[in-house]
């Protein structure tokens, strides 16, 4: 995919990105300046807002995080306007290797309100959807508490069996993170976190529509295994995304780009994803599912907002 800006008008929207156009999002050092560049990079590629994400980190670290966030946002009212929210990956994730995929394992733990309740604070209120892993105990309570709330919840990066699985529903979980990613690369053939996941339809998958993190035929074969409307796209963006190719950051991981977007460890060993952007993965929808582009910007704008109540 090309890293070319778009021709669309901004109007996209995508819920998960954690940095952009150079600017990582993982940093308590986060200037209104550093966002204002991110925001202007993305309306280059036709997007007009987003859930900011953080990823797992110790709590008192993501709060000066959020707080970093939060008084950058507020330098300006367009900056209000391109992030309505915020998404919340981790701490409470699998650390189990494979599901825990780049995410540090030592701050996670089981879901704590308490702990919430200190984040959404320096958050501005402003947490919208979280991600979890619903095998944690105490993941039923926390799950039925913040949709109480009116906040997202999604399981992700998580080896959930069928019986936390249906809790995890129960309780309101509604959505699943990047699925078929932050997944060992070997398990079961049949008898898998995915293959549970993806059977389920309650919850709206959460696809990473960039080539790379999912070929093609992947992203096709799950698509069509979902009832209709139970499917979201996003681009898990990183500093990377929009920017040129070269070494970035993730929050502690040093990263490297190269002219095929592929993001590998700085010590070249493996692949973590890639630096798609949403205009980008509007072109990929359409191509790979073989459906208009009027509908694949639907998909990438009405579609996420109806689902996370932003309409």
């Amino acid at each position: 995919m090309s890293d070319t800006s778009s021709q669309l008008p901004a109007k996209l929207f995508d819920f998960q990105i954690n940095g952009f156009g150079g600017v990582d999002f993982q940093t308590e050092k986060l200037t209104a300046q550093d966002l204002e560049r991110a925001a202007a990079a993305l309306r280059r590629h036709g997007v007009s807002s987003i859930f900011a994400t953080l990823v797992t980190a110790p709590i008192e670290t993501l709060c000066r995080r959020f707080q970093a966030l939060e008084n950058a946002r507020a330098s300006s009212r367009e900056l209000v306007a391109m992030i309505p929210g915020y998404h919340l990956e981790g701490p409470w994730l699998s650390p189990q290797p494979g599901f825990r995929g780049g995410h540090t394992p030592e701050p996670m733990h089981a879901p704590s309100l308490a702990e919430f309740e200190r984040l959404q604070e320096a958050a501005g209120g402003r947490i919208r959807l979280v991600t979890l892993a619903p095998e944690w105990p105490g993941s039923s309570e926390f799950i039925a508490e913040l949709t109480r709330r009116g906040i997202h919840v999604s399981l992700g990066h998580t080896d959930a069996s069928e019986a936390q699985i249906d809790a995890a529903i129960r309780a309101g979980a509604r959505f699943v993170t990047h699925l078929g990613n932050g997944s060992p690369t070997w398990m079961h053939r049949h008898d898998n976190a995915v293959q549970r996941l993806l059977a389920r339809d309650e919850l709206t998958a959460c696809l990473i529509a960039d080539g790379i993190h999912l070929p093609r035929f992947v992203l096709k074969n799950f698509f069509r295994a979902k009832p209709g409307g139970r499917v979201l796209f996003t681009t898990d963006a990183v500093a990377a995304a929009g920017a040129p190719p070269g070494r970035y950051t993730i929050g502690h991981l040093v990263v490297d780009v190269g002219e095929d977007r592929v993001i590998r460890p700085e010590d070249g060993n493996g692949f973590l994803g890639g630096a798609g952007t949403p205009d980008d993965g509007v072109r990929l929808v359409s191509e790979s599912l073989g459906i208009g582009h009027a509908e694949a910007v639907r998909l990438w704008s009405e579609a996420p907002r109806r689902a996370f109540g932003l309409e």
